[in-house]
């Protein structure tokens, strides 16, 4: 009984950070916290109604903090997934739920290949699935594709060339695996792997290489580095302190101890530029900004972030969300952070993504703190004696019983 009592007080004080996706044509904006996905057409200037039949006839949206959102390559697919263990696929045309798919843990990342014909998603213990859009039937079942032995994937993604996926984990590991032509049977064959990071891997982004046949992965880690990658031979090309380039650490230092994590990064289309988020205040928008989440709208050379949290213990908000935009993200130019009536959109954009309530200042600094210590509890693997470890292996309870 104490046990569950402990669970579920750690689950009422869960938060899950704001999250920003944009379409590949900039043509749509859209913002995740706690369950509610909230999404806006640049080309109507209006607010996206989703409709979501795809369980008994009845509208079924997420129940839980949504932990990833994507869209594809193409556009046409939009991807929302999360703490309720299921993963939804949307029509971003029509913004109807195409299918909902049922996780048996609660999901982590997903990803979409570039030929728009496959959804992968990870979940807490460390499981790849893979969901066949070719299937005809509604309800279309996960296949498992790959596993990185129960560890907390992080993040997903497909090389441009679809060729491989890459999966990072809370282990510090980064794999690469060759992706099948018929991924159903499962992802067997590993092209390499990427190690140096000394914290979990948080996120991933390509760039394009010009000297090289494919684009270059960079990696961002709760060890205050953001990393260069040859992922066909698992090289590390290079290295960058950003707490150091940031002036925020006089030498490098882990997540525990300086809580300057790596939390997203954002390649420009020519790969020239990279914007990377992370834990700390930004002056862009007063004294209180921090970004939990960057995209990237290429045909605007704009970069957009929101920052915010699901739910915040002392506070009436259900959510907070709070969106920036900097333009001109050009090397030869001076990027400059937009006003809320310059920001594409303008107040409309804002009072669909934000909402309309207005928010104490103070409540998106006590939000950033609160998103820092969720990410420390969940990435930051504990070290527990060896008594300890050994109780937990004779009471774990990890598989799910099947009635």
């Amino acid at each position: 009984m104490d046990e569950e009592v402990t669970t579920e007080s750690r689950k009422e004080t869960e938060v899950a950070p704001a999250l920003i996706a944009v379409h590949p044509t900039g043509h749509h904006i859209a913002v995740a916290v706690g369950p509610e996905l909230r999404i806006f057409n640049l080309l109507n200037n209006s607010a996206v109604s989703l409709l979501d039949e795809s369980i008994s006839g009845e509208n079924h949206f997420h129940k839980d903090n949504i932990r990833a959102i994507r869209f594809g390559a193409k556009g046409k697919l939009f991807v929302s997934a999360g703490d309720d263990k299921t993963l939804k696929i949307w029509s971003s045309e029509t913004w109807h739920c195409i299918a909902t798919v049922s996780s048996e843990k609660r999901v982590t990342a997903v990803a979409i290949s570039k030929d728009g014909l496959h959804v992968c998603f990870a979940d807490k213990f460390g499981l790849v699935w893979v969901v066949d859009l070719n299937q005809t039937s509604i309800d279309k079942k996960p296949k498992p594709l790959l596993s990185h032995y129960c560890s907390i994937i992080t993040s997903l993604e497909f090389s441009p060339d679809n060729r491989f996926i890459i999966s990072a984990d809370r282990d510090f590991k980064i794999r690469v695996s060759n992706f099948p032509k018929n991924p159903l049977n499962g992802a067997h064959e590993i092209q390499s792997f990427c190690l140096g990071h000394t914290e979990f891997v948080s996120c991933l982004a390509f760039v394009p290489a010009l000297e090289s046949p494919h684009s270059l992965l960079l990696s961002g880690s709760g060890d205050s580095t953001v990393r260069l990658w040859d992922i066909s031979s698992g090289a590390l090309l290079d290295t960058c302190e950003v707490a150091v380039k940031a002036g925020l650490l006089e030498s490098s230092g882990n997540a525990e101890e300086h809580g300057h994590a790596v939390t997203d990064l954002c390649a420009t289309l020519d790969g020239l530029l990279v914007a990377v988020a992370i834990q700390r205040q930004v002056s862009c928008y007063g004294d209180t900004f921090v970004p939990t989440c960057l995209a990237n709208s290429p045909p605007t050379r704009e970069l957009w972030m929101v920052t915010g949290v699901s739910s915040l213990p002392g506070y009436d908000y259900p959510s907070l969300a709070r969106v920036l935009v900097i333009s001109g993200i050009d090397a030869e130019q001076e990027p400059v952070v937009l006003g809320d009536d310059k920001i594409p959109g303008g107040i409309k954009l804002l009072e669909t993504l934000q909402g309309t309530a207005a928010v104490d200042d103070n409540a998106f600094l006590v939000a950033a703190e609160a998103v820092k210590a969720a990410m420390c509890n969940l990435l930051i693997k504990k070290n527990y004696p060896f008594e300890n470890r050994e109780y937990r292996k004779k009471t774990r309870n990890d598989r799910k019983l099947k009635e």
